[in-house]
């Protein structure tokens, strides 16, 4: 592994388990010190609700964003503390392009911790629980998929690797597009157990109020390039990068796009930055020579410290 290959990727929500990082945190006690860190922000014990809480309750948007984000910043600090390799790019799926953000140096830990808990509220609250839906549709082509969703009222809104999309809206549309999609021929459609329609034009709510926060937050320049979800593109502007954020809200995660952006400027390894494998599948499946890495336990670290 060598610093011009590498891409620091960072999981979104979904990746949450209880007791996730347990086994490398007795071995590395700064996953501990970044738990605690973050709890003070958000005056909640994190730590012990990763290890002893309910699924239920780690699944709430509102705790999923800032127990990911700090799972993933947590990681990153102990990836430094063994002398990986500075990546080339850092890239994040949904939640985890701030992840990415604070792990460029482009926003303050704390700043972004309870900023991510903020956003999850206003995501959560943008639609009634119940009037919203998701659905993975898998091995349908894109333009398929984005048309069918424009004539039922749905929306394509994770574009996740080739042959899984992700659409979402009001709970009719995204009902009918998946009757639609299925005689269009996917291979599957099926419902997500989510909570709302994330990254439709349904979260424009959440979006503004997000706005109104981010304005008041101080952002320089990422010290490592990070591709943003909604254009595929860095970014070094704060101001620019303050407005990204926003749209990404309400705007599709193209993560086929930062992928292919990494690739093109010669990309060859991603090391997933947070829990799970999640993003290692994917990266697999939009180019198969890839080598990913996973630092969620002492074994996955090791192997990408003996990688690099």
């Amino acid at each position: 592994m060598t610093e011009n290959t590498l891409a620091l990727v960072f999981p979104g929500q979904g990746s949450q388990k209880v007791g996730m990082l347990a086994e490398i945190a007795e071995a590395f006690p700064l996953i501990k010190q970044t738990f605690a860190e973050a709890s003070q922000a958000i005056s909640y014990d994190m730590w012990d609700m990763v290890q002893n809480g309910e699924q239920e309750q780690l699944n709430l948007t509102e705790h999923t964003q800032p127990l990911l984000l700090t799972a993933s910043v947590a990681l990153w600090r102990v990836w430094q503390q063994n002398n990986g390799v500075v990546p080339a790019f850092m890239a994040g799926h949904s939640l985890g392009e701030f992840s990415a953000l604070v792990c460029a140096d482009c926003m303050a830990f704390s700043d972004a911790v309870t900023l991510v808990r903020d956003r999850g509220r206003f995501m959560q609250t943008a639609v009634p629980v119940g009037e919203g839906a998701m659905a993975a549709v898998l091995g349908l082509d894109d333009a398929v998929i984005t048309e069918i969703c424009a004539d039922t009222g749905a929306e394509a809104v994770n574009f996740n690797s080739p042959g899984q999309v992700v659409i979402a809206g009001k709970v009719a549309a995204v009902d009918l597009a998946i009757e639609r999609l299925k005689e269009a021929g996917a291979k599957r459609a099926i419902g997500l157990p989510v909570s709302a329609p994330f990254h439709t034009s349904l979260m424009r709510p959440a979006g503004e109020k997000l706005a109104e926060k981010i304005d008041s937050l101080k952002l320089v320049s990422p010290a490592v390039p990070v591709v943003h979800n909604v254009n595929a593109s860095t970014e070094s502007d704060p101001e620019a990068i303050k407005q990204l954020l926003v749209q990404q809200i309400s705007s599709p995660v193209n993560w086929v796009g930062c992928m292919q952006t990494m690739l093109d400027n010669g990309v060859e390894q991603t090391l997933e930055c947070g829990p799970g494998k999640v993003l290692s599948g994917l990266s697999k499946r939009i180019h198969k020579p890839l080598i990913t890495f996973n630092i969620d336990s002492v074994d996955g670290l090791e192997k990408a410290l003996a990688g690099q």
